[in-house]
């Protein structure tokens, strides 16, 4: 039994590997955050074949996880995907690959490398990477002011997601503690409406007060190390 850890495009199909799509292939099970995304996914990339879906995501219960655990008996190739990018970075592939370790303890898991937006944002910030924290999505509420003090705090480069609904109250909180440090924002990365800008916290929080149509999409934001 092998469980691939496929990473998929975040947004430019073509970035696919031909690696991913020949596992994508060849596999009978699919373990996706969200099967119809990934239904869809598949689809688009003409990965064909009968395929197995079964769902396993943030919300799912003791009792989902279990049952998609169960399913992976009857499969010799099993992949893991995420709705974009690679399983287990901000989402809850982690936990599902933990626990697939522990219920087939003789099984192969292997890494499908491929497009991250982490890594991805990194490339083009030009900011050190040699020594940098990604901290995932910023808390909506508890712990945010925690969380911007300690970016504060931090001598290396930092990364971290955020929502379109969110981005300005981010960088505005963002900006009041780091002051000068600059700030890369990398938003739709790959997609037609991609954009790269740099700023402090609040020239960036001016920028999308000011064009907010420009406030969809993914935004991926890089802290330049002090």
């Amino acid at each position: 039994m092998i469980l691939s850890i496929v990473a998929t495009p975040i947004g430019n199909l073509k970035d696919i590997t031909l690696r991913a799509k020949e596992v994508l292939e060849q596999a009978t099970l699919v373990v996706a955050e969200d099967t119809r995304t990934s239904g869809q996914l598949f689809k688009m990339l003409g990965v064909t074949g009968n395929k197995e879906f079964v769902s396993s995501h943030a919300m799912s219960s003791d009792n989902a996880l279990k049952k998609a655990l169960e399913r992976c008996e009857a499969h010799e190739y099993i992949v893991l995907v995420t709705d974009a990018g690679t399983p287990a970075i901000s989402d809850p592939g982690s936990f599902f690959v933990s626990e697939f370790r522990k219920t087939y303890r003789e099984a192969k898991v292997v890494p499908i490398p491929g497009a991250s937006a982490v890594v991805s944002a990194l490339s083009v910030s030009g900011f050190p990477a040699d020594h940098f924290e990604f901290v995932g999505f910023i808390p909506h509420k508890k712990g945010r002011r925690t969380l911007f003090m300690r970016i504060g705090e931090l001598e290396h480069t930092v990364v971290f997601y955020e929502s379109p609904h969110r981005i300005i109250k981010t960088l505005t909180e963002l900006g009041k503690v780091i002051g000068e440090r600059q700030v890369f924002v990398a938003r739709e990365m790959t997609k037609m409406f991609e954009e790269y800008i740099f700023g402090t916290g609040e020239e960036l929080a001016n920028y999308y007060t000011k064009h907010t149509d420009k406030c969809r999409g993914e935004f991926v934001c890089v802290v330049a190390k002090k």
